[in-house]
């Protein structure tokens, strides 16, 4: 299916680092349209669309270092637990005429397995990804998309602070337990590993994780 031609063009607009632009009544065809406009190995601006809603942001790089970070403490704490995961990073889900989402970064954890070998999602026969991490606030298109494509548990890291959204049938709730390490508060040991890896590195801070999560099983 080849999407209708784009009636605006992203190369019109000039964003600069730290740019989030809000543009309504944009159909589900000029989105697709858009999409193929800037290629696939684009990584600026993301894209995500909910509602006929359009939302572009160009991030600024500190807007990328912790959710990279918190990305590296998950995976370390998944290996410790002897857990499968695939890191799918910005990848873009969509549904089809209702959302599109490019987290900042995602991951695969209990469904693993079925998606390993997959290059490309397809949310009619995949599932979606079972976390989701975003650094910074997040608007209400990104949640609605979200809540869409099905994610059941989002991470926001902002201002030094985590939250955790489980998804309910009423929407996201926010919660102080993740179903992903129920037996972890991560909520306060998030922000401190990030902040210990900007004062010593992250390398250093992954390596006395992995060394404490080794004492801990």
């Amino acid at each position: 299916m080849v999407a209708s031609p784009v009636t605006f063009s992203l190369k019109s607009l000039n964003l600069s680092p730290g740019s989030h632009v809000l543009i309504e009544q944009v159909s589900w065809d000029d989105y697709e349209a858009l999409l193929e406009e800037l290629g696939e190995d684009r990584r600026i601006p993301r894209l995500n669309y909910c509602h006929e809603t359009l939302e572009l942001m160009s991030p600024l790089p500190a807007h990328e270092r912790p959710h990279r970070i918190i990305a590296y403490i998950v995976t370390a704490i998944l290996d410790a637990q002897n857990r499968n995961w695939e890191d799918f990073g910005s990848t873009t889900f969509k549904k089809p005429k209702k959302a599109g989402l490019e987290p900042d970064t995602c991951f695969y954890i209990e469904n693993a397995p079925q998606v390993r070998s997959l290059l490309r999602m397809d949310m009619a026969i995949n599932p979606p990804p079972d976390l989701a991490i975003e650094s910074d606030v997040t608007s209400k298109t990104t949640m609605d998309a979200y809540q869409v494509i099905g994610v059941p548990e989002v991470w926001i890291y902002d201002n030094n602070r985590l939250t955790i959204h489980l998804l309910q049938q009423e929407g996201y709730v926010e919660t102080a337990n993740s179903l992903i390490f129920p037996d972890i508060n991560v909520v306060p040991i998030i922000p401190k590993l990030v902040q210990k890896a900007f004062d010593q590195g992250t390398s250093q801070m992954l390596r006395e994780l992995r060394i404490s999560l080794t004492k801990d099983s």
